[in-house]
């Protein structure tokens, strides 16, 4: 087995290093156990590795594991060859790749595809408790298409009475302005864009005395108590020196242009999955694809995403 690889560059060279099984294997593990190969049950590092079957046998508690357990590629009967090159595409294309490309690509089936992509979508989730100070925009967005559109069941399951976007999902972000325009964003999907949901997102991502940069709506009138706020009202201006929303209204931009023109429709139980891939992306724009897909391969252990919990137990499996 090979010791150690270096990250390919581009897709097409990502897609022919890791046909090797052997070069492949070695990428995960060096980045999974790069001190040395420990059982994931009982953390021994008294293994013996298995080199026909590509696994190793623990010494300690006696059983036996492969590099997948304890993470997104457990139980999957994919190897690493379908795996990486799948997990570079979606980490590196700006709008996002369907399930459909990655299975003509890949060869597999759509359905596969989709699962594989969910999973990977999994990895790139990162939650900090962090708070943000420093300059900070905050605003929501509607995602979703318009009611008159969707299937009569559809319109039935998602849309609720007193929605402030009937049909449409509202997201809120925050956003941290950082030198040389190295911004960074965070946002979830929410109930409602009320001013006790956005006061509380707000309260719980900023730092007190934060700057904290809005637009007039009424939402946001209470955060002057705990923050440095000033509003911009759109119907005046949309800058006023270094009040504005515009860099987060950039990032919405660019997740609805991913949401229309790649995966042409998101069921709002799924759109959290698509917010954080896109907010991946958006988070580490500054570095090369390479080092963006040795990033997302690094995020990939100790999470795992089953099919049952992917689809939820009463909705239909999308087939974007």
């Amino acid at each position: 087995m090979i010791k150690s690889v270096a990250t390919p560059r581009t897709l097409s060279e990502a897609i022919r290093y890791f046909q090797d099984p052997d070069r492949a294997l070695a990428y995960v593990v060096q980045h999974r156990w790069p001190a040395g190969v420990g059982c994931p049950r009982c953390g021994d590092t008294s293994v013996a590795f298995l080199e026909s079957r590509r696994i190793w046998k623990c010494r300690g508690c006696q059983k036996q594991f492969s590099a997948k357990v304890g993470t997104i590629f457990e139980d999957s009967p994919l190897g690493f060859d379908k795996w990486l090159p799948a997990l570079w595409m979606l980490a590196n294309c700006k709008n996002g790749v369907s399930s459909y490309e990655v299975s003509r690509a890949l060869g597999v089936t759509q359905k596969t595809a989709w699962f594989m992509l969910g999973r990977i979508r999994l990895a790139l989730r990162s939650k900090s408790f962090q708070k943000w100070g420093g300059e900070v925009e905050v605003d929501e967005s509607a995602i979703g298409g318009k009611s008159v559109n969707m299937h009569r069941a559809k319109r039935k399951r998602v849309i609720k009475r007193g929605m402030a976007w009937p049909g449409k999902t509202a997201v809120a972000g925050i956003l941290r302005r950082g030198p040389k325009g190295k911004s960074r964003v965070r946002g979830e999907v929410v109930l409602d864009v009320g001013k006790q949901t956005m006061t509380e997102f707000v309260n719980a991502n900023v730092v007190p005395g934060a700057e904290v940069f809005t637009d007039s709506a009424y939402s946001y009138r209470d955060l002057h108590e705990r923050y440095v706020h000033k509003m911009v009202d759109h119907a005046v201006a949309y800058v006023v020196g270094r009040v504005h929303t515009n860099t987060l209204e950039n990032f919405w931009s660019l997740l609805k242009r991913a949401i229309k023109g790649t995966y042409v429709s998101v069921d709002p139980f799924h759109l959290f999955r698509y917010l954080d891939e896109q907010m991946f992306r958006f988070n580490n724009r500054d570095v090369k694809d390479g080092d963006r897909f040795a990033l997302a391969a690094r995020m990939v252990f100790g999470k795992r995403l089953t099919w049952r919990d992917l689809t939820g137990k009463d909705l239909e499996p999308a087939t974007t």
